[in-house]
């Protein structure tokens, strides 16, 4: 897999899911959500630390709902195997799959180990038309991130 630690490069053939049906360039695609992410006074680590305690107290339930915290409740679900960052980064990241409802607000939102990694390492939500792309708002409305 080609190394890509620069953003501004081309995405290596592994992106292309990634980036859905978002023609824009990879660089524009994350500049985008940074300035979202300015709006809202956040940014990718605080969402990505939040994302990753969700998961974490939700990953011995065995894929069970259980409360993590007044007015939620979580469920991870580790699949085997693992799945390569797309930036190139090196090592592997299982392959969860980890649900957080929001009680007050009857919503819900998915996301994986992968999603926590490209946000905190590259602050990339994944392309518009990307089945598994998280927009920063929606994250820090529903998981009422301050």
């Amino acid at each position: 897999m080609k190394k890509n630690n620069n953003t501004n490069d081309a995405p290596d053939e592994n992106m292309s899911g990634f980036l859905g049906t978002d023609r824009r360039p990879l660089p524009e695609i994350i500049r985008a959500d940074e300035k979202e992410l300015k709006k809202l006074n956040l940014t990718n680590r605080i969402i990505a630390a939040r994302m990753t305690w969700f998961r974490d107290a939700a990953q011995n339930a065995f894929g069970d709902f259980v409360r993590v915290a007044p007015g939620f409740e979580a469920a991870c679900e580790v699949a085997r195997g693992f799945l390569p960052c797309p930036f190139g980064d090196p090592g592997l990241h299982r392959k969860t799959t980890v649900v957080v409802r929001n009680l007050r607000l009857k919503t819900e939102i998915t996301f994986s180990d992968l999603n926590i990694h490209c946000i905190a390492a590259h602050g990339f939500y994944e392309g518009q038309g990307s089945p598994f792309r998280l927009e920063p708002a929606e994250l820090a409305r529903i998981l009422e991130i301050k």
